[in-house]
């Protein structure tokens, strides 16, 4: 006897299509069978998912759940819900909380406080310091993710200027290194430059001219020369440029890269035009920028210059966003629509299916050597979700599950829904209605 069954679905896994069934039990993939197989359909719990599709659960490599000290904007319970409801059933969360992650005691009580509250699997990145190597290097890279770097300032104050600290941490990290690259001096120049020119009141279309193309390039070009000097493990996320693609390879497989890069859904989806509908509810670090800029993206994930599709989900208050260009915080929630706004691309012929399931399930499996999850196969992990491409619905008030109750997909309609999301076997989302009496785990590394 099965504890799970999933039939009649068509599932999209390493490059095929098939109408199929998958069994579970005890947490994991026991069986797995296409539709001519013979086999007794037998299971505690049977899903009959005809005419919908079955892709490995997502993994998201990058959000900010705000837990400790920012709970007013998200906690780890309130965005992993919200995360499960759009599919992704793994995520991989920043330190730049309160207070920052970056001794493993502080670190740890994080994963404790998951382990209580996250419905979704989890894992946490070490920060890096000025002056944290040592804490760094006694990091067990089996049990955590990456250590992230910010080589350019945004939320928190974890900016790494130093030289000497960086070269340590690229040559001495026993961990992947993941880096927000934006060059601090030029935004501060062009800063300098435009509030002359336009003081407090600076429009918000402004954002993509202060962090602007050279501002990212300079660093991501340092990240990659320092990366390659020490054959370090470098990850650079959310790419946000056309000219930044130049720095990376896409003549091997992702997983036998040592340089990869990520790109965020709303620098695939939105452009410099929306700053006048969307304003600073679209304000991110890096900016969002033209549209030549984001169809480069777009063709980056085709050819494999970039490597992975996140969300960068940091959460605020409408009333923190709600303000002028100076004071309204960077970032948004992203992680209850990425995976429908993926699908949507799908549906306007940019993007295939197996693009999607390739950036944000098997590849962030592959770069981070996470174990046996992000893949529909036998002694895997079950995370799983369901989804229906043709079951449309619009954004709103009412259905937002994030804390901070909003987004910048507000009014949107997208073609797709997640209809089911299953966690280690537990069918933790079903078409709205959640199970929160099983939390998720905690991620492991094959390192």
């Amino acid at each position: 006897m099965y504890d799970l069954l999933i039939k009649n679905v068509t599932v999209l896994n390493e490059g095929s299509q098939f109408i199929g069934s998958i069994f579970v039990k005890e947490g994991k993939i026991r069986k797995i069978l296409k539709a001519n197989d013979s086999f007794e359909m037998n299971a505690k719990k049977i899903i009959d998912g005809k005419g919908k599709y079955l892709l490995p659960g997502i993994i998201d490599d990058q959000v900010h759940f705000r837990d400790p000290g920012l709970t007013h904007k998200g906690d780890i319970y309130t965005e992993s819900k919200a995360a499960i409801a759009g599919g992704i059933t793994s995520f991989m969360e920043m330190p730049n909380t309160v207070p920052q992650a970056t001794t493993h005691e502080i670190l740890e009580d994080k994963y404790k406080v998951a382990s209580e509250k996250s419905l979704a699997n989890y894992s946490f990145y070490m920060g890096a310091t000025n002056d944290n190597i040592e804490e760094i290097k006694k990091t067990d890279p089996g049990k955590v993710c990456g250590v992230k770097v910010f080589m350019g300032s945004s939320t928190g104050n974890m900016l790494v200027n130093n030289h000497e600290s960086l070269s340590r941490i690229f040559s001495e990290s026993p961990l992947l290194i993941a880096t927000h690259c934006e060059d601090e001096e030029t935004i501060q120049k062009n800063t300098i430059k435009y509030k002359e020119e336009f003081g407090e009141d600076l429009p918000i279309k402004y954002h993509p001219l202060i962090r602007n193309e050279e501002a990212c390039f300079k660093s991501s070009s340092y990240a990659v020369e320092l990366a390659k000097k020490y054959n370090s493990r470098l990850h650079i996320l959310h790419l946000s440029t056309a000219k930044e693609l130049e720095l990376f390879d896409n003549s091997i497989a992702s997983r036998d890269k040592r340089i990869t890069a990520e790109v965020c859904v709303h620098h695939l989806w939105f452009s410099d035009a929306d700053y006048d509908n969307h304003g600073t509810m679209i304000k991110w670090n890096p900016a969002i920028k033209s549209a030549k800029n984001r169809d480069a993206l777009i063709d980056g994930l085709k050819s494999n210059k970039i490597d992975v599709v996140a969300t960068d989900h940091a959460p605020h208050t409408l009333e923190e966003k709600s303000n002028t260009y100076f004071k309204a915080p960077s970032g948004g929630p992203l992680v209850q629509h990425s995976l429908v706004a993926m699908l949507e691309l799908y549906h306007q012929n940019k993007l295939t299916l197996n693009d999607i399931v390739i950036k944000m399930c098997h590849t962030p499996a592959d770069i981070f050597q996470v174990k046996n999850r992000g893949y529909i196969r036998e002694g895997y992990s079950a995370d799983l979700v369901l989804v229906d491409l043709d079951s449309a619905w619009t954004v709103n008030k009412n259905n937002i599950l994030y804390k901070c109750k909003w987004s910048p997909f507000e009014n949107q309609s997208f073609k797709s829904k997640v209809t089911h999301t299953i966690v280690n076997g537990n069918l933790v989302f079903d078409n709205g209605v959640f199970d929160e009496s099983v939390k998720g785990e905690r991620l492991l590394f094959e390192r």
